[in-house]
């Protein structure tokens, strides 16, 4: 495939995950259409005015909920926008979803109960999350403390979760499929801190905490409570050992191996993104 004859929406395009997707689109000479406040028409997924605007002449849409899919009310939000892309006369939906989640799962369910060719990609939590999210502030103080206890994950690269949306949005033989999408083998938090610092050769350590523990941090910190609580109680829910399975999803789609964690930050230590302040 070259070419759409009409556009892809990408909503969340200037993220983590939308910013690899739409990269992909345009390199396989797909019309992509970015959805984020600043584009033009806008897509603020706050401000549901802004909804329904982003969908004309659009044939495939990737949705990408900000700030999480867990954060609560994001499945009617989803599930509105979902609805009206459909409308507008959208054929295919690819949902970046969450492992074992019941918001997502709500989410999921509004998505496949609609006529339109879906597929659902739930990935594990992402390399990315210790070099351009949450965790890296954290590491460049030399400790992230996480209400995650000796829990394991199978983290994942953002390039691979990228990859599969990309085929799904693109390529036939997707529809109608949930995948899971997981890196190749479990890690827990103290175990990842350990690679990174052995990369690094910096002194940094994983510190278990509880879900109040980490709300209050935050708090103190400046993060309003409103946020704080939430944020809290997702990663506590998320990493309480209900995600510590793999799946070979990632092989399926894509015809290799998921990156390994070992592997992601021995190329990334030496941008020195981790390096101390």
């Amino acid at each position: 495939m070259t070419t759409n004859e009409r556009t892809t929406l990408v909503l969340g395009g200037t993220g983590r995950i939308g910013r690899r997707v739409a990269r992909r689109l345009t390199d396989r000479g797909v019309d992509v259409r970015i959805g984020s406040r600043t584009a033009e028409p806008p897509f603020d997924w706050e401000d549901p005015a802004t909804w329904p605007g982003v969908f004309a002449g659009v044939k495939a849409a990737s949705l990408m909920y900000y700030p999480e899919i867990e954060w609560p009310g994001a499945a009617d939000a989803i599930g509105t926008v979902a609805r009206l892309a459909v409308d507008a006369g959208v054929e295919r939906l690819v949902l970046l979803s969450a492992r074992n989640q019941a918001e997502a799962q709500r989410a999921e369910a509004a998505v496949t109960a609609l006529p339109v060719a879906w597929t659902i990609v739930a990935p594990a939590s992402f390399h990315q999350n210790f070099d351009e999210g949450v965790f890296r502030a954290p590491l460049l103080t030399g400790e992230l403390a996480l209400p995650a206890g000796d829990n394991a994950d199978p983290f994942i690269d953002a390039d691979d979760i990228a990859d599969v949306i990309t085929a799904a949005l693109t390529e036939p033989g997707h529809a109608g499929k949930r995948y899971e999408l997981t890196g190749p083998r479990l890690w827990t938090f103290a175990e990842a801190v350990a690679e990174i610092a052995r990369a690094t050769g910096r002194d940094l350590r994983y510190t278990p905490v509880t879900r109040t523990e980490f709300a209050d941090t935050l708090t103190a910190e400046g993060t309003p409570r409103a946020v704080a609580d939430p944020l809290a109680t997702l990663i506590t829910d998320y990493f309480d050992g209900r995600n510590s399975t793999l799946t070979d999803h990632v092989e399926h789609v894509l015809g290799r191996k998921p990156r390994d964690f070992a592997d992601w930050v021995a190329e990334t230590a030496p941008t020195g993104i981790w390096s101390a302040p």
